[in-house]
């Protein structure tokens, strides 16, 4: 699995890497703001994009959405991230282009991998089932 790290702290950026890689997940990029996470989402084609919610003066959540329509036929999926709960973001989460949320002290390779799961099944669903029947 090949990620890409998006987060305005470099001593998390440094954490998160270290953390993912000793368990088995490939970071092949990290940024500290929206317009570096683009450019490394279209010329990397990670499998997925860990986003902080709040990226300094940008929107983690805007993000989602721009990495959705601005990187390609083959978008990353996005994991929010952040220090807080995800009940406070809870609203925005849900109505976001994300995959999923993740605390950043939950942060774990097989955190990631079961969302992405979780993720890859909802998508494979909603593909197969088709409009609902009237």
């Amino acid at each position: 699995m090949r990620c890409i790290i998006v987060d305005d702290c470099p001593h998390f950026l440094r954490a998160a890497r270290s953390l993912l890689k000793g368990q088995g997940i490939e970071v092949v990029g990290m940024a500290s703001n929206s317009a570096q996470a683009l450019r490394q989402a279209e010329q990397l084609k990670p499998d997925v994009a860990l986003v902080d919610i709040e990226l300094g003066s940008e929107c983690g959540l805007e993000l989602a959405g721009r990495m959705r329509l601005e990187t390609g036929p083959s978008p990353p999926l996005v994991i929010l991230v952040s220090v807080h709960a995800e009940d406070e973001y809870a609203g925005l989460i849900e109505e976001s282009a994300a995959a999923g949320f993740l605390a950043k002290t939950a942060l774990s390779g097989n955190a990631v991998r079961a969302l992405l799961a979780a993720a890859n099944e909802d998508h494979h669903d909603s593909s197969i089932s088709g409009p609902p029947e009237t």
